[in-house]
């Protein structure tokens, strides 16, 4: 007759088995984190592009630039507070006596997202002289 030998050592031990489970713990925690991490990169770009698309749409909606006068106007789109300051380009290259059929003009637009961030444009935009 057989006899099955019964081994003492069979099996993980407690301290096995705790050791396996922190192994666990710290690979789902890393997991865990890099998930997160990703996800905040993803919301900040999303951020962005809907900030950039929002200043785009006040860009385009500029009025012709033989309508621009100037001063400031103001306004709000999509909670994206907005300013566009226009105001006689001034530069020591530029003579505003000179007889050209141009006139530049600075034209600065800020925008305010709904979280503080700030955007900037300053271009320059030529206007028909009125005769």
């Amino acid at each position: 007759m057989l006899r099955a030998r019964v081994d003492s050592n069979a099996g993980f031990t407690l301290i096995e088995v705790l050791v396996a489970l922190a192994v666990v713990a710290a690979s789902i925690a890393a997991i865990g984190a890099l998930v997160a991490v990703s996800i905040r990169g993803t919301q900040s770009i999303e951020r962005r592009v809907a900030f950039r698309e929002t200043l785009r749409t006040i860009v385009t909606s500029l009025p012709d630039p033989r309508d621009l006068v100037a001063g400031s106007a103001n306004g709000s789109t999509a909670g994206y507070a907005w300013r566009m300051d226009v105001a006689p380009y001034v530069a020591s290259f530029v003579d505003p006596r000179a007889a050209t059929p141009w006139e530049p003009e600075n034209v600065v637009i800020t925008v305010r997202s709904p979280t503080g961030q700030l955007l900037r444009i300053n271009t320059v935009r030529l206007r028909r002289r009125s005769n």
